[in-house]
């Protein structure tokens, strides 16, 4: 099942997954045995957060797995309080600790959190933190072209991964197109929304009936034809698998469009716009 999900190639050189898992509120032994599912029914890319208070959990599956480590492709991210270098540095020792890892192999800013605009000093210390052997490669989330470009004119190197809010009713395309031009991944974080209105949504059903697919499957397929990475979360070993079963079929240029026009300018779910929002 896991040579089943196609593989993308970041800008430094590490190749992970088109599609992984997140483990946000996977907490303790439940949280466990949800990712060591997950882990044999196929995923490599596991999602974590400083934040999400599971960096433990995601290590504990890891040592449980029968997968080698070096299979695994793990991810978290700094918070917003720790953005001031040296905090940032410790920081990511800490996760290290949490989870008991000697290294993540994607490491994130988890917000840009512009009015307290020190994201270029948690930049440098997740370049210094790759160049110690912290992390193999480094990210952002939630950064506007704008935070990028600084990024780049400040410290000369720019993110692998951009992960972002992504889903039907966001589609972000002016991102998506930015990203393409200056070779940085989209990765969507609540890809299939936060509520029941895009699963419910008449347009969407249609075309599911029509691949007699699930809504899910639609929706996780376009992210995929949008060349983004999506990270859907479930504790169910059968949606765990239904989430992946996306390779066998392909939704038509016109299918996509349809999708594409339900995206609103106003989308975004919690108004957590990243030219103000700040997170801490």
């Amino acid at each position: 099942m896991a040579n089943q999900i196609p593989n993308i190639t970041l800008h430094d050189g590490l190749t992970i997954p088109k599609v992984g898992f997140g483990t946000y509120r996977l907490n303790g032994n439940d949280g466990v045995q949800a990712i060591n599912n997950a882990i044999d029914n196929g995923y490599r890319l596991i999602d974590t957060a400083y934040n999400y208070e599971n960096e433990g959990t995601i290590g504990e599956a890891v040592r449980r797995s029968s997968t080698p480590r070096e299979q695994l492709l793990i991810t978290s991210k700094l918070p917003g309080r720790y953005h001031h270098y040296d905090k940032a540095v410790t920081t990511i020792q800490e996760s290290l600790y949490r989870a008991n890892l000697d290294y993540y192999d994607l490491y994130l800013i988890h917000w840009p959190n512009p009015i307290q605009d020190v994201y270029v000093e948690a930049w440098q210390a997740l370049i210094d933190a790759k160049r110690w052997g912290y992390i193999r490669s480094i990210g952002v989330c939630n950064f506007l072209p704008n935070h990028l470009e600084r990024l780049k004119k400040e410290t000369g190197v720019l993110p692998t991964i951009n992960q972002i809010e992504l889903h039907p009713f966001f589609n972000q395309e002016e991102q998506r197109k930015w990203h393409q031009d200056h070779q940085i991944v989209t990765e969507s974080w609540s890809p299939l929304a936060r509520t029941n209105d895009v699963l419910d949504h008449p347009v969407l059903q249609e075309i599911a009936k029509n691949h007699n697919r699930t809504v899910s499957q639609i929706i996780l397929r376009w992210h995929y034809q949008l060349d983004a990475i999506a990270i859907p979360k479930s504790a169910t070993p059968s949606r765990q698998l239904e989430n992946i079963s996306i390779f066998d079929f392909e939704l038509s240029n016109e299918e996509m469009s349809i999708i594409n026009q339900l995206s609103k300018a106003d989308g975004r779910m919690k108004d957590q716009d990243p030219a103000v929002y700040e997170e801490f």
